[in-house]
């Protein structure tokens, strides 16, 4: 994913499942070295021309990018980084993740320790869920590179391509991994783990 990669090169030989887990160290360390553009206030940055509204709820580390705009009650939380032209909309909330420039997340979405590509677009009540509740060992395997993997981590949503495009109230199960383009439906689930 070539947003993440440029914006954080340090994370580009991890594994997607390893990255939301150290985005959080990531954020603070580039919040260090941002220019004048950027309002820095404890562990949150927000840049000059970004349009947060009343009432969102911020917690750092946090970057909300260029261009970017949070509607009023979305929640960003635990490591968040917004690129370039980002749009956020109400009741939105992000836990531990990255979002590529020019993604938009409708309104009523959850994307919890996610990878989100460029100019994505998640529909309203869309959720990226990151964790297994159900399952006696909540501990995540994968497919990437078409192969298998057991990861160490319990809390992994996504990996979205960029210009993939995720129907209204459809479903990420954990551990998803969607190739640039993909469509979700509305209504869908997409459920790839390996029992």
């Amino acid at each position: 994913m070539s947003g993440l990669d440029n914006a954080f090169p340090q994370l580009a030989d991890c594994y997607p499942w390893d990255v939301p887990e150290l985005l959080s160290a990531a954020i603070v360390r580039k919040i260090s070295v941002l220019g004048d553009g950027y309002v820095v206030k404890d562990s949150i940055a927000v840049h000059r021309s970004a349009t947060v509204e009343k009432g969102a709820i911020l917690k750092g580390p946090l970057i909300i990018g260029p261009q970017c705009f949070v509607a009023a009650h979305a929640y960003l939380r635990n490591g968040v980084y917004l690129s370039e032209a980002c749009s956020i909309g109400p009741g939105v909330e992000i836990k531990a993740s990255f979002i590529g420039a020019h993604s938009r997340i409708a309104h009523f979405n959850y994307i919890g320790n996610s990878l989100i590509g460029k100019d994505v677009n998640m529909e309203a009540g869309a959720v990226i869920a990151n964790h297994f509740n159900e399952k006696a060992d909540d501990r995540l395997s994968c497919i990437w590179s078409e192969q298998k993997h057991q990861t160490h981590v319990t809390h992994f949503g996504a990996l979205v391509g960029d210009y993939c495009c995720i129907g209204a109230n459809a479903v990420l199960s954990p551990g998803t991994i969607l190739a640039a383009g993909s469509v979700v439906p509305r209504l869908g689930l997409i459920d790839q783990s390996q029992d």
